[in-house]
């Protein structure tokens, strides 16, 4: 058709509607700078209603009505003949993905379902549970395999309609495509609805169902309890494990229950003991032994003590019998345990060095041991117990034990003498016999240890050792030179003069002594000083005397518990064990032990605890129980109260604690004495400053000093600090301190007596005694007492003499004056005035 003969007319009227911008099924998404896509999307098609086949019917039916034809529009031309329309091949194609996905999604499920039961048959305990879900899973798997099977199968013959429905709607008969050709039908007025495709029964029965479900998005309980099949769920565990007790309860429930049969203890019954305690030592429950006590008529609770007595009537109304046992028998008692005789060893011997203060002890002990100790200590004295070995050229070893020499560290000497099996005296030979030196002599006797005399400084000019021997005489102390049996040697520790003699001298007095111990059972020892230091913790210096302290051994000393955690030797070594006459510094105490308390290892910790509890309670009954006393030294007592000095002390060592206590208790009299707050080892801290603040007392620290909070809190609070290393000069400081608190001694000299003959008015109130000088003189201002049957009547002075109307200073024996005395109108006949004067005197304790 060329231009000329276009048709220029217009074209025939569109019916009216909307244009679709995307086909049905698709979403249209516009990005950025105008560009657009478009998504297929899944589209949920309605149920179909009605029977198989009924397509084809409403197909026939569509073809045979007739459909009138519009009514004729005139034109110069006819309209070109509309294409025959396609097949819907997108709806057979969306079909067959929702039929694809569908069984997918069963497939997935039935999978799920299979190991969600796979899972529970595995947690299952016993046979009959893995049995079952073991069947529970077969029968699932062939309902999933034949689920799939007739899906694949419907998806197979919903394929196959679609292809012939597709061919038959290609290929229509001749007629009606001519007369679709000549006539074709307006789609917005065809009055049938589009035909809908049949599903196949299978799945349209299955899959219907779960559509349903996932459009109404309700959980019922039945669907809960019901899988994916329709199948009943399987129980959980806790369900079957509450099924099979109720089955065991029903199976014993049927059977007779044999009782069972109580048990009789014998039940160890202490002097006093909790409910709760003796409830877990009969085996019983504490409500009942509570009950009985209750109809008994005692209201106790499980955590109340109970006496013995009590205590018996509970075992033997339960059933059970009694063992009484006393607190005594807690203790641990090493006298009754003897080693056999067979079992023992020889052993080191334990050798003490006593003496008098600069006599030269330590000096010998460097001397033997090759080591300088005087250096560490403070003014060249000993203050602490040490405790060494000392290797003999024989091969022998010796273990020495240095005390001080001063006289406040008697108690330690003391110690030293109990723990010891051979004591070396050492005197000066140009100082000769000394207090101190006399006291080690005594103490020696007492602990019933043989003796060796070590006559020092013979290099020094003046020394006599002859003087030195004939003053042990004295003291019963008979050395050989001397026809005795009391062995002596002259040494020199500065020039190291006959040393080898002495250590032969000891070797001899050991090898008679035939020291011996059992060294393969539970140690036992002696703390010879215990500390506490502040990066270890408690630590005492221990001399075992029997057995072998390992490491890891539980003991109790005193009224503390441990366990060894580490074993010091004497030259700082940590070593694994430590044998008879060995001394070792044992780490791990529960708490600081007092010098001479005894170390004994125990087999459990529970039995340290028993033994330490019992005698921390003796030592508590100790502290708190008095001595009776009687009526009349309770009025003494009240009559006399002397001055207390309050004190704290703190010490680096437990040792030289003892030592200060004792040393500061003989400074106190009747006037005044010491009264120890507090003392202990360690640091001063923040406690002991405001213990010392709210008793106004100073602080002592022997070799010891406050931390940072306690130097603030006692210069805020005024608390006096005072820091000592050399113990005499402690004694020395506290004494002036003590009577610079009672203040200067007065002291009364009484210059005369008089005897009241008259008494005379003086003035309008005052009244004036006539008297006889009886002894001494009378002065003016003179102190006076007015005594009435020698009782005192009244303290008063003299306010003047007059003699014949003249007043005097002073009157002598023999002579009749008038006295007014002060304040005092209170004068008979018969009366006697005692005269004084008072001078003050500085005090000295």
């Amino acid at each position: 058709m060329s231009e000329d003969t276009k048709d220029t007319s217009k074209p025939a009227r569109k019916p009216l509607g909307l244009k679709r911008s995307v086909e049905p099924g698709e979403v249209k998404q516009t990005f950025s700078h105008g560009r657009t896509n478009k998504v297929v999307v899944e589209v949920k098609r309605k149920k179909l209603v009605g029977k198989p086949g009924a397509q084809e019917a409403a197909k026939d039916i569509i073809k045979e009505t007739p459909v009138p034809p519009p009514a004729p529009v005139e034109a110069k031309k006819p309209a070109p003949a509309p294409v025959a329309p396609k097949p819907d091949a997108l709806t057979r194609q969306e079909m067959q993905a929702k039929l694809l996905r569908e069984a997918e999604e069963a497939r997935l499920s039935a999978n799920e379902a299979a190991r969600k039961r796979d899972t529970k048959a595995k947690k299952a305990q016993t046979a009959e549970e893995k049995e079952r879900a073991e069947e529970n899973r077969k029968a699932e798997e062939e309902a999933a395999k034949k689920a799939q099977e007739e899906i694949a199968a419907a998806e197979k013959a919903a394929a196959e309609a679609a292809d012939a429905a597709a061919d038959a709607s290609a290929a229509p008969e001749p007629e009606e495509a001519a007369a679709a050709a000549k006539h074709p039908p307006a789609r917005k007025f065809t009055p049938v609805e589009s035909p809908k495709r049949a599903k196949p029964e299978k799945a349209k029965s299955g899959k219907a169902e779960r559509n349903d479900r996932r459009q109404s998005g309700k959980l019922t309980v039945t669907s809960a309890l019901r899988g994916e099949d329709g199948a009943a769920r399987a129980r959980s565990l806790a369900a079957l494990k509450r099924a099979r007790e109720k089955e065991k309860r029903a199976q014993r429930s049927g059977q007779p229950r044999e009782p069972r049969e109580k048990q009789y203890r014998e039940v160890i019954v202490p002097e006093a003991i909790t409910v709760q305690e003796l409830s877990k030592r009969m085996g019983e429950k504490g409500a009942d032994l509570v009950k009985s006590l209750f109809n008994m008529g005692s209201m106790v609770t499980v955590n109340q003590t109970i006496d013995q007595d009590t205590a018996e009537l509970l075992v033997e109304e339960f059933g059970h019998t009694i063992q009484r046992v006393s607190a005594s028998d807690v203790e641990i008692k090493t006298e009754e345990d003897v080693d056999p005789e067979e079992t023992l060893k020889p052993r080191p011997p334990v050798v003490t060095i006593m003496g008098h203060v600069d006599h030269g002890k330590t000096s010998l002990l460097d001397a033997l041991r090759g080591t300088d100790v005087v250096k560490g200590e403070a003014g060249g004295i000993t203050q602490h117990i040490g405790a060494y070995q000392v290797k003999m050229k024989n091969g022998d070893t010796v273990t020495f034990l240095d005390t001080p020499g001063h006289e406040a560290f008697t108690e330690m000497r003391m110690r030293g003498a109990n723990v010891t099996d051979i004591v070396i005296l050492v005197v000066a030979a140009d100082d000769g016999l000394m207090p101190q030196t006399i006291e080690a002599i005594n103490h020696t006797k007492a602990a019933d240890v043989p003796m060796i005399v070590a006559i020092n400084k013979i290099d020094k000019e003046g020394a006599d050792p002859t003087t030195v021997r004939t003053r042990l005489l004295e003291h019963e102390v008979i050395v050989e030179e001397m026809s005795g049996d009391v062995l002596d040697v002259e040494v020199s520790a500065l020039k190291k003069i006959n040393l080898d003699e002495l250590m032969e001298k000891i070797h001899v007095q050991a090898e008679l002594l035939e020291l011996k111990a059992r060294p393969d059972r539970a140690a036992e020892g002696i703390v010879v000083e215990a500390q506490l230091d502040k990066g270890r913790g408690p630590v005492a210096t221990v001399l075992v005397k029997r057995g072998t302290l390992k490491r890891g051994d539980i003991f109790v000393v005193g009224p503390h518990t441990g366990k060894v955690r580490a074993l010091i030797d004497d030259k700082g070594k940590q070593t694994k064990e430590a044998g008879p006459s060995v001394p070792v510094e044992v780490l791990g105490l529960s708490g600081v032990p007092s010098a001479g308390d005894k170390l004994t290892v125990v087999e459990n910790e529970s039995r340290a605890r028993e033994v330490a509890a019992y005698r921390a309670e003796q030592e508590k009954l100790q502290r708190t129980t008095q001595a009776p006393t009687s009526l009349e030294n309770m009025f003494s007592a009240a009559a006399d109260q002397a001055v207390e000095f309050p004190l704290l002390v703190k010490a680096d060592v437990q040792g030289s604690t003892q030592a200060i206590v004792q040393a500061l208790n003989k400074i106190s009299n009747d006037d005044i004495k010491v009264r120890i707050l507090h003392s202990g080892v360690g640091a001063i801290t923040e406690s002991d400053v405001t213990l010392a603040a709210a008793s106004n007392a100073p602080i002592i620290g022997f070799n010891v000093r406050p931390n940072a909070k306690a130097r603030e809190i006692a210069k805020r609070d005024g608390v006096r600090l005072k820091y000592f290393d050399i113990i005499y000069d402690l004694t020395d400081e506290i004494r002036a301190e003590m009577a610079g608190e009672l203040g200067p001694e007065k002291i009364e000299n009484v210059m005369g007596r008089a005897e009241v003959k008259e008494v005379f008015k003086s003035g309008k109130k005052d009244k004036a005694a006539g008297l006889l000088v009886t002894e001494g003189s009378l002065k003016k201002g003179l102190f006076a007492r007015l005594t009435r049957d020698d009782v005192i009547v009244s303290a008063t002075t003299i306010a003047s003499l007059r003699r014949f109307k003249d007043d005097v200073e002073e009157v002598r024996a023999g002579m009749e004056c008038g006295a007014v005395l002060e304040d005092t109108n209170d004068i008979q006949p018969g009366d006697m005035l005692e005269v004084f004067e008072v001078t003050e005197k500085e005090r000295v304790l």
